[in-house]
Parts: C-alpha cells; sequence; structure tokens
C-alpha cells in the first residue's frame, strides 16, 4: 500500500510573468523555457573509432508570451527601445502556481530583450480577444522551486 505524500501535476494555465520583479500582467500562454547543448564530436589519434561527445556551446530558446491587448503599452516601448538602437537588458521570471496561487516553481532567465512583437490580428467577421505577442532573448535559464 502507497504511504508517503500525494505529488500531482500542477495546471499549466496558472502562471505569472514577471519583468524585473514586477507581476507585469496575465499572459495566455507561455513558450520557449528549454535549453539546449550542443555535442562536440572529439576523437584521439589513440582511440579506437568511437567518437567522444563532449558538451558544446548551451543555448537557451527564446521565451514566447501572449496576452489579449490593453492600452498599458509597456511591452510596446520596450521593444521599441530595440528599435531605437538603445536596447534595455532585463531580468525576469515565469512563476507557476499551486493550487492555492502560491508560488511552486519559477524560471528565471537574464539579460533578456525583445527580440520581436507581434500584434493582434483582426476580423470583423470573429469574435476573438485581440492577441499580442511578445518574443525575448535572453542569456540564460534557471529552475527554482518556490
Amino acid at each position: 500500500m502507497p504511504t508517503g505524500e500525494r505529488k500531482d501535476p500542477y495546471a499549466g494555465f496558472n502562471f505569472l510573468v514577471e519583468i524585473d520583479g514586477i507581476a507585469r500582467a496575465a499572459f495566455s500562454e507561455c513558450s520557449g523555457l528549454s535549453t539546449d547543448t550542443d555535442p562536440i564530436e572529439y576523437r584521439n589519434g589513440s582511440d579506437d573509432i568511437t567518437v567522444r561527445k563532449i558538451p558544446g556551446l548551451k543555448k537557451f530558446a527564446n521565451i514566447t508570451l501572449k496576452r489579449g491587448i490593453t492600452r498599458d503599452l509597456d511591452l510596446w516601448k520596450w521593444r521599441k527601445t530595440v528599435l531605437d538602437g538603445a536596447t534595455e537588458r532585463k531580468s525576469g521570471s515565469i512563476v507557476l502556481l499551486n493550487e492555492a496561487r502560491e508560488p511552486a516553481l519559477r524560471w528565471n532567465f537574464r539579460e533578456g530583450w525583445p527580440t520581436k512583437w507581434e500584434g493582434p490580428s483582426l476580423n470583423a467577421t470573429g469574435n476573438e480577444v485581440a492577441i499580442e505577442t511578445l518574443e525575448i532573448a535572453h542569456e540564460g535559464l534557471e529552475l527554482e522551486t518556490a
């Protein structure tokens, strides 16, 4: 008979986005929380025909955020700094919440800047919410428990 604490998975819809320590907005979607390391193939002259694989450059995917567009233009202004040639780098976090809306996991990114902003697709025959998309390039991602 199993004993111990039950560990149910967290719901993917219950999250916050913080940029420079401030909860920015209610985003409907977040993707790109991934890391990758390129393998480098290496072989000594004295080795047999087996190739060794050692870790190479580590890479971090861009974080993509989507939300309903509002009158809050802070994300657009941040993107505009890049367009104007004065890139403003910021740190931030994607915070996954538990059922009680308390922080459970936190993905912290550093040296982030908006590499892409996309406005909503507008259609007079539809009834969807107007969604803006922000893509953030960054130089590091760490996962911590809250």
